[in-house]
């Protein structure tokens, strides 16, 4: 637990840089969509490349925010279900 407090206090805790699995599902999509990008680059002029690239630009931005916001839900929601943990006196029966 310590380790975890003092990569906290040092800044070095950052859930948002994760690698991929080498083989995973996750890869394969990501290089699909490059792939699929890359292929559209090749047939676009270059005022529609610059259109495809502020929507992906944007995808990005919104995915990055929905990570964030998805992070703060789950950790609130794993700190209520700890603080209800020590609630020990709202059922019918007891702990010894």
């Amino acid at each position: 637990m310590r380790k975890l407090l003092e990569d906290f206090y040092h800044g070095n805790l950052a859930p948002d840089e994760q690698k991929m699995a080498p083989d995973s599902e996750l890869r394969r999509l990501v290089g699909k969509a490059a792939d699929c990008v890359a292929q559209l680059i090749k047939r676009l002029d270059k005022a529609e490349q610059n259109i495809l690239e502020e929507l992906t630009d944007t995808q990005h931005l919104m995915s990055g925010i929905t990570a964030q916001e998805n992070f703060i839900l789950g950790f609130r929601l794993g700190v209520r279900m700890m603080a209800e943990c020590m609630d020990d006196n709202d059922g019918d029966l007891q702990g010894v």
